[in-house]
């Protein structure tokens, strides 16, 4: 009699248990990367009060089974469904990141690797990426050698907006070409004329933006299938010529020198600038032009250069000389002329210069700031910048476990590694190792599914109170022991 009531308290023990595990799921169904758990029992201790024997054929009896009274029931396990996903629920936040897969985030957390499904992460004050615990993301960082890939190495803290990230370098312009038509009939390119004029854009080794003003219009003695393309000035972004330099003295009085650039090259032609300190006014004088020549029978391109027809080059350099000793931020430009074309076009010509080269590369670029983040799914970062340049700034890598249900919670959406889940050999994997993937704005929700919590709520209410009433029995029944001497 004495054995049933501590039967039954064992399972008013084994049952509250469950309740606890029941109640913490449930008060985290929409705790985020959150993985449920699962209550199993077993038997415990059996009093054998008679040994089990076998059949006898001399004496004549048979054998009997063993005579066992069970003491009770105990926790036989809580298992974390950790290979459950939860539902996916969209936030389309750039740094919530979803892990399709078995994979788990490797986040540190005071100097100690812990992992996660949690995705919801944000950049602290170092620009580091981290989660919402103030875990440190980690991954792996950009190859010095090659900056469009990750080395895989021991994982380290992202620090993807550090002050070198939040920038881009700038890049010198090294080709650009002109497109478009000149009418031979135009009066506008006549020999002796205005001439067309065309503003060439281009950015040096740090970023400043230039116009080159270019002048075509025909020669004097070469047909009218012949240009001249001439260089008259180069600008800088306030529209001063870099030829110049002014100088204010102390009564505000303004004068003009020429700079430390005094002359350039374009093509075979070599120009030498002079400045009139009273104006400010440039003159650029060359050795000669450089001549644009097209077939005067059907106005398709000939060469840019001397005016060779045997030549057949597309294209001449634009280099701007420095004095010697003096820096130089400019890099040749090659000027591609080969799709202008002289075609009939109602007495009108229209040329247009554009950075970069026929196959697009060699455009340069301005310093850029930082606009946006992105991470694909393989988990890599990339900065995107406001002058069209995309940087890779890390990857996420991730870990897996042979035994992931043997990985500890230790609170924060965090767990840590143990004997049973297999260790981390502290580089991780890609993402898309596997088959998996990473999916950016989308959080992984809690896998706890609510009607089978509360099935399980119900039958462990029940197995509570059962319990509870072999207690009430067996304390009535020696009730009616005690009463007996009455």
């Amino acid at each position: 009699m004495m054995r049933s009531l501590f039967s039954g308290v064992s399972g008013l023990k084994v049952h509250q248990t469950r309740m606890d595990v029941i109640g913490n799921n449930i008060s985290n169904v929409n705790t985020i990367g959150f993985k449920s758990s699962s209550v199993t029992f077993s038997d415990v201790f059996y009093q054998t009060t008679q040994s089990s024997s076998g059949p006898n054929a001399a004496t004549g009896t048979t054998g009997r089974n063993a005579m066992q009274i069970g003491l009770g029931s105990n926790v036989a396990s809580i298992t974390s469904s950790i290979g459950t996903t939860g539902a996916s629920q969209r936030t389309d936040n750039p740094f919530d990141v979803m892990i399709e897969g078995e994979g788990f985030f490797i986040v540190n957390y005071g100097g100690t690797n812990y992992f996660t499904k949690a995705g919801s992460f944000g950049v602290d004050a170092y620009g580091t990426l981290c989660t919402a615990a103030g875990a440190q993301v980690m991954g792996w960082q950009v190859d010095p050698m090659d900056p469009t890939k990750t080395v895989a190495d021991m994982v380290s803290p992202l620090n993807i907006m550090s002050p070198e990230n939040l920038y881009a370098n700038p890049e010198a312009t090294t080709a650009a070409y002109v497109s478009g038509n000149i009418d031979s009939k135009d009066t506008q390119i006549a020999y002796n004329a205005t001439g067309k004029m065309v503003n060439l854009s281009f950015f040096d080794n740090m970023g400043h933006s230039y116009k080159a003003d270019i002048r075509v219009r025909q020669t004097a003695d070469e047909g009218t299938n012949v240009y001249a393309v001439d260089v008259i000035d180069i600008k800088d972004e306030k529209g001063k010529s870099i030829f110049v330099i002014e100088e204010v003295d102390e009564d505000g009085n303004v004068t003009y020198d020429a700079s430390g650039i005094t002359r350039i090259t374009f093509g075979d032609a070599q120009y030498n600038a002079t400045v009139d300190q009273t104006t400010g006014n440039v003159t650029l004088t060359a050795t000669e032009s450089v001549l644009l020549t097209f077939n005067g029978s059907n106005g398709a391109f000939v060469s840019i250069g001397d005016g060779d027809t045997d030549s057949s080059n597309d294209s001449v350099a634009l280099t701007i000389v420095a004095d010697a000793g003096g820096a130089n931020p400019f890099r040749p430009i090659d000027v591609n002329f080969s799709k202008v074309t002289m075609y009939s076009n109602s007495g009108n010509s229209s040329l247009e210069a554009n950075k970069g080269s026929l196959a697009g590369i060699g455009a340069g670029k301005q310093v850029g700031n930082m606009t946006g983040i992105s991470i694909d799914a393989s988990g890599k970062i990339y900065g995107k910048y406001d002058n069209g340049d995309s940087r890779l700034l890390g990857q996420i890598a991730v870990a897996s476990f042979s035994n992931p249900a043997g990985l500890e919670a230790i609170g924060n959406s965090m767990f840590a590694a143990t004997q049973n889940s297999g260790d981390f050999d502290g580089i991780g994997q890609d993402p898309t190792q596997g088959g998996g993937s990473l999916t950016t704005g989308v959080l992984e929700m809690s896998n706890v599914d609510l009607s089978a919590q509360f099935t399980d709520m119900i039958t462990t209410q029940r197995g509570f109170q059962a319990n509870s009433r072999i207690i009430t029995t067996s304390d009535t029944l020696l009730e009616e022991l005690i009463n007996l001497k009455r």
